[in-house]
C-alpha cells in the first residue's frame, strides 16, 4: 500500500541539519560542524504510485541556525565559539539581513519510496540553482540528504588564518521528518 496525500513538515516533525567539514593546512585546528535548523516549514505532496505527481517545498529561517556539535579540532567548542560561528554565518557568509530565508522548490521527483530523487531549485543568498536530493520513505518518515557546493551559489566558504583553515566548499544537508497529514 502506498503513501499518498499532502503533508506538512517542519521542526516539530523531525530534524533538518547542515554538516560542514574542514579543509586546508590548518584543518586539524578546526571543527566539523553539525548545525541544526530550528525554524523551517514545508509541504510535500506524495503519491508513491506516481512519483511525477509528487512535489516538495521548504523554506528555512537562516537566523535559526544553531551549532549543535563540533567534532575534531585541537580543543572542544565553547558556548562562546558557537555564538561566534553563528554570528559569522549570519553576517559574513549568508548575509541574513538581506537574505533571511533559504527556499527549495521541487521541479521533478523520480524513483520509488525506497529510493527517490527530488530535483529542484534551491535559493540561497538570492541565487537560485538546481540541486538534487536523495532519500527514502519508511514508516511514514522521509529521510535523505543533498550536497550543496557553496561557491555555486556565490558563497565564499569561511576561511581563517590567512586561508590555512577553511570550511570545505561542499556542505551536506540532511533531513529526517515524519510526514504529518494536512487536515
Amino acid at each position: 500500500m502506498g503513501l499518498t496525500g499532502r503533508f506538512t513538515v517542519g521542526p516539530g516533525a523531525g530534524r533538518l541539519v547542515v554538516k560542514t567539514g574542514r579543509a586546508g593546512l590548518g584543518a586539524k585546528a578546526g571543527h566539523d560542524l553539525t548545525i541544526g535548523v530550528t525554524r523551517w516549514q514545508g509541504s510535500a505532496t506524495v503519491d508513491t504510485a506516481d512519483p511525477a505527481r509528487c512535489s516538495v517545498t521548504v523554506e528555512v529561517d537562516v537566523d535559526s541556525f544553531e551549532v549543535r556539535e563540533g567534532t575534531g579540532g585541537v580543543k572542544p567548542l565553547t558556548d562562546s565559539d558557537r555564538a561566534e560561528i553563528q554570528k559569522t554565518i549570519r553576517e559574513k557568509i549568508l548575509h541574513t539581513a538581506r537574505h533571511p530565508t533559504i527556499a527549495f522548490r521541487s521541479t521533478r521527483v523520480d524513483g520509488s519510496a525506497e529510493s527517490f530523487t527530488v530535483d529542484g531549485d534551491l535559493t540561497i543568498t538570492g541565487v537560485t540553482r538546481p540541486v538534487s536530493v536523495r532519500g527514502r520513505l519508511t514508516d511514514g518518515r522521509a529521510r535523505g540528504s543533498a550536497t550543496v557546493v557553496q561557491t555555486q551559489w556565490g558563497i565564499r566558504p569561511y576561511a581563517a588564518f590567512f586561508g590555512a583553515l577553511k570550511v570545505r566548499d561542499e556542505v551536506d544537508v540532511e533531513f529526517d521528518v515524519a510526514l504529518t497529514p494536512d487536515d
